[in-house]
């Protein structure tokens, strides 16, 4: 595991390394609270995660530059995985898991596409404490904890080196007012925690999404802005698909009984409003059965409040 961990370390220390002798600041932050309590209500699967962006690029920057490595997103995010039932799981749900990730990703323009590129390195188990974590925050609002079962039985401590990318290719559409809309599909790659290919693709009306720089969370396949300044006033709506499929998954081990689904599918739809100096977005996800023992979907709700200073 260090070996691993200096590897990675060193990868992303390489890609975070600023391109030329210009100057980065911070662009922008933007982050987005996923949980299912804001969905179907269900305290399940994928139950609950947070992804936090912080953007480095020359100033003055308000879109995607040309360069690779001009313009840094360096995310954190956590999330929390666990079966349908945290006293009692069914025999072959899924294993309880905490899951927490360090990442740098460049975003930039090619050739009409728009490119995000990077890694990050992703640490799982009790380690990582979320399961005290999530305990604490149930027991607090009364509702079932994990039970000691489940935590004993959770997925172990590991860590793993991660490589991603996505290619999408905004096409504007003619209408949607002077606000603009666009179609923007979209191709996705990821290997090491789990190794899957993903095609989507997302309609996006308003300024909150048509404009500044786009990074796509993991649970849901959701974008959010994470240029501060960018979005102007008004309202702005979020349309989406995709499906995956998954080769490989440290979430759903074949070892443990697991057999994935052939195609792991998701629709989601949000609405942003941005106003002078405070704005905020409203998500809802379906995520379709992710193992052959997951007998349903699941809808999961996201949050993300935004401030100007």
């Amino acid at each position: 595991m260090r070996n691993a961990l200096f590897a990675s370390l060193i990868a992303l220390a390489a890609l975070a390394a600023p391109a030329g002798a210009q100057e980065r600041i911070t662009l922008g932050f933007g982050r987005l609270f996923t949980n299912d309590a804001l969905g179907d209500g269900h305290d399940r699967w994928q139950t609950g995660s947070y992804v936090a962006s912080w953007m480095r690029g020359a100033q003055g920057t308000a879109s995607l530059p040309e360069g690779f490595g001009e313009l840094m997103e360096y995310r954190f995010s956590s999330r929390i995985i666990a079966p349908e039932d945290l006293a009692t799981p069914a025999p072959g749900d899924r294993h309880y898991g905490g899951i927490l990730a360090l990442g740098a990703f460049t975003h930039f323009a090619s050739g009409g596409f728009e490119v995000t590129a990077g890694g990050e390195v992703v640490v799982a188990g009790p380690a990582t404490g979320l399961a005290g974590f999530q305990t604490d925050v149930h027991d607090a609002l009364g509702i079932t904890v994990p039970s000691a079962a489940v935590r004993a039985a959770q997925i172990g401590n590991a860590l793993y080196p991660v490589l991603a990318f996505e290619a999408a290719r905004p096409i504007a559409l003619g209408f949607g007012g002077a606000s603009g809309a666009m179609l923007r599909p979209f191709v996705q790659g990821r290997a090491g925690d789990e190794t899957y290919l993903r095609a989507g693709v997302d309609l996006l009306i308003g300024p909150n999404f048509n404009s500044g720089v786009l990074a796509r969370d993991e649970t849901t396949g959701l974008v959010y802005q994470t240029m501060t300044q960018v979005p102007a006033p008004g309202l702005s709506v979020l349309l989406g698909a995709d499906t995956a499929k998954v080769w490989r998954s440290a979430w759903l081990p074949a070892s443990g009984g697991s057999t994935l689904s052939p195609l792991r599918n998701r629709v989601r739809a949000g609405l942003s409003w941005q106003g002078e100096r405070v704005g905020a977005f409203y998500g809802a996800t379906w995520l379709g059965p992710e193992f052959a023992g997951q007998k349903s979907g699941q809808v999961v709700g996201s949050l993300q409040f935004r401030m100007r200073f």
